[in-house]
Order: C-alpha cells, then sequence, then structure tokens
C-alpha cells in the first residue's frame, strides 16, 4: 500500500512540477548583475510588463501554482520528511508511519552523534537522506 501511495503522490509532483514555470527575476538576461541573482524579485515599477501580466512576458509568482497538501513539503523520494536533531526526534516518529517517512538530519550534528541516529534509523528501519559521509 505505501508503494502505491508514494507512486502517487511522485506522479502528482512530476505533475505539479511540469505545469509551474520557472519564476526568474525581470530583466536577469539583459544584466550581469541581475543574472547572478537567480532569487525572483517581486518587480514594482510602474509600466513593468510582468506586473501588469501583459501577453509574452515572465509569469508572476501567485498562490494559484501552490500544490495540494498532500504532496507539500515531501522529500522529492516522495516520503514525509521528518528533521532530526537527536535520537529522541527518531523515538517520536509512530511505528506505523516510520516506513513512510524519511530522516534529515541537522546540519550542526557531530559525526559521533550522526553515527549514532544512523545506527539507531536502520534499526527502526527509517531511511536516512543526508546520512552518507
Amino acid at each position: 500500500m505505501v508503494s502505491t501511495e508514494l507512486k502517487r503522490i511522485q506522479r502528482l509532483r512530476a505533475i505539479y512540477k511540469s505545469r509551474k514555470p520557472e519564476f526568474l527575476r525581470y530583466d536577469w538576461d539583459k544584466y550581469f548583475r541581475l543574472e547572478r541573482q537567480e532569487t525572483w524579485r517581486r518587480p514594482r515599477g510602474i509600466d513593468n510588463k510582468t506586473r501588469l501580466h501583459l501577453k509574452g512576458f515572465p509569469k508572476l509568482v501567485s498562490s494559484g501554482y501552490i500544490k495540494p497538501k498532500e504532496i507539500r513539503y515531501r522529500h522529492p523520494s516522495g516520503l514525509e520528511a521528518v528533521y532530526v536533531r537527536s535520537i529522541n526526534d527518531l523515538d517520536k516518529i509512530p511505528a506505523d508511519k516510520r516506513k513512510s517517512v524519511i530522516a534529515i538530519l541537522s546540519g550542526n550534528i557531530g559525526l559521533k552523534k550522526k553515527a549514532e541516529i544512523i545506527k539507531k534509523a536502520s534499526e527502526y528501519g527509517i531511511r536516512v537522506a543526508n546520512g552518507g559521509a
């Protein structure tokens, strides 16, 4: 059952990803200083064509492109992401949800603690996304 649910979620993610345009900053291709800034900035100019939603210009970021709740904030594998800072965080995951969860280790965990968490996660059958050294 879990695998069919994962396949369905991955299919939904692919569909919604193909529908959403790549939101680029207005005039990013004209100026080198903007080309380096690949982050989105809302166009605020009085005559800006993107802000006015004119045809032929880049799409404006809006809430209409949001994904459904069941696929939002998931790992690319389709599993639900759980952030782990200590072994106690693994214990808080219910036993019935452990197959549908992937653990993401916090970046400020040391090597010794990380090894303990990975060992405990393998005992519970929880996958770890960034556990490799």
